[in-house]
This record gives structure tokens, sequence and C-alpha cells, in this order.
């Protein structure tokens, strides 16, 4: 059965779930794990993120969409085009927590945004049990993520609930992914504040083949790497002692 969450509250439990975060956590975090960055270590909160703060991370995130003081990068996924460091430390608004909330109801985590729509859909089968857990805007549905999980409704195929074919339904409203996030209102915010630029990087489609998978929780922090390379349970459980 495929559902469609349209804010983390409503979550349903499943073996599977998807969360999609468009307009920019899922994106960022692709373009890092892409870009030969190891690990992305996902916090709820801006002061967790400055707690893990070493030579070897970048500091990442954003509030009201702009980069908080003293952080080392904000949240566009161009920037994260190039590694800098060994992991990323991200913490934002919606897609930070939208993850961990899903790391409590599914059994397998990944992390979907357009730019690496294939490879996600390569994992999938129409018989999944599955959820696409949409990050939403302050706890109400964005239309950017509506729309691609109604694409990825769409394309699976299978039973689905109503809330999944509402999501189709919406994807089919618009003849291209950049028009679909263009008429956002959270596209809207970002080009108010100066990165309109971030919504045409984010509205590509398929052009990268990392496939972000929650490896590990450590206290309230997401361990994210990419599925292509998942670490045996040994190495997992180093990853957590770099957090200590």
């Amino acid at each position: 059965m495929i559902d469609v969450a349209f804010t983390p509250s409503v979550i349903r439990p499943a073996r599977v779930a998807i969360v999609i975060d468009v307009l920019r956590a899922s994106s960022t975090i692709t373009q890092a794990l892409d870009a030969g960055y190891e690990r992305v270590l996902c916090c709820r909160t801006t002061e967790e993120a400055e707690s893990l703060r070493t030579p070897e991370r970048v500091i990442a995130g954003e509030r009201r969409c702009v980069k908080p003081p003293g952080f080392d990068l904000g949240n566009s996924p161009a920037r994260f085009a190039r590694r800098r460091a060994d992991e990323v430390v991200l913490t934002t608004t919606n897609g930070c927590p939208a993850l961990l909330a899903a790391a409590e109801a599914a059994d397998e985590v990944l992390i979907g945004c357009l730019l690496n729509l294939d490879a996600v859909l390569s994992r999938l089968h129409h018989d999944d049990d599955l959820t696409l857990v949409c990050a939403g805007t302050d706890g109400a549905p964005a239309l950017e993520d509506t729309y691609l999980a109604g694409r990825i409704a769409a394309t699976i195929g299978g039973a689905r609930t109503d809330a999944a074919r509402v999501a189709e339904s919406v994807a089919l409203a618009y003849p291209s992914a950049y028009e679909a996030l263009s008429a956002s209102a959270d596209a809207g915010v970002l080009r108010d504040v100066g990165l309109g630029p971030d919504v045409e990087w984010c509205a590509r489609e398929s052009v990268l083949g990392a496939v972000p998978r929650l490896s590990d929780l450590i206290g309230g922090t997401g361990v994210v790497e990419d599925a292509s390379s998942v670490l045996d349970a040994g190495q997992v459980a180093s990853a957590g002692s770099v957090l200590r």
C-alpha cells in the first residue's frame, strides 16, 4: 500500500518511508552525499548542530530560509556540489524534523527529491508498504512536496490510499516540475530572501545518483548515508562514536 503523509504529524507506520522536502533539505542532503560527503548528520536545533562541530565537519542549516549566525553554510544545495569536509551537520526548520519523525514510524527511511528521482524509483516496487512523508512548511502541507509525492506514487502504481490519489492529482496539474515548484509559497519566500536560484536548482530531475538513507539514530541526531554504500553493522557503530 502506498500512502502520502502531507505533513509529518500524520505519518502512518510503514516498512519504508521516503522523506520529501524539495525546497530544500532533501535536495541539499542528496547533493551533499552525491558530492562525496561521507555522512549528513541531521539535528533538530542549531545548538545541537553547533555541539557537533569538528574540523572535519561543515555546519549548515537555515532558520526562516537564512543561514544561522556562525554557520559555515546555509541550506542551498548548490553550495554542496563541492565537498569541503568529511561530513555535514545539518539543521533545518522542516526537513530534519520530518526525517526524525519518519524514523519512529518506518523500518527503513530514505530521502527523495527531484534531483534523485530516478535513483529513488529504482529502489521501489509496486507492492512496497510505503509512506511518502512530505515535510511541509511549519506544520502545513507544501505544494512542492505534495507534487513530488504524487509523481512517485503515480510511477510506482499498485494499491494506494486516497491521500496518494490526491497527491497524484496535484502532480498532474503541472506540466513540469519547475512550474510546480515556482507556484509554491515556499518558492516565493526563497525569492524574497534572495535565494530564488535554489528553486531552479531543486527542479532539475534525475541528475544525481545518491539515495540518502537513515543508517542510525544517535540521541536526537539522524545519521544519513548514501544507500549505494551502506555501512555494515560494525561500521555503523563506529559512525555513532564520532557523535560523542
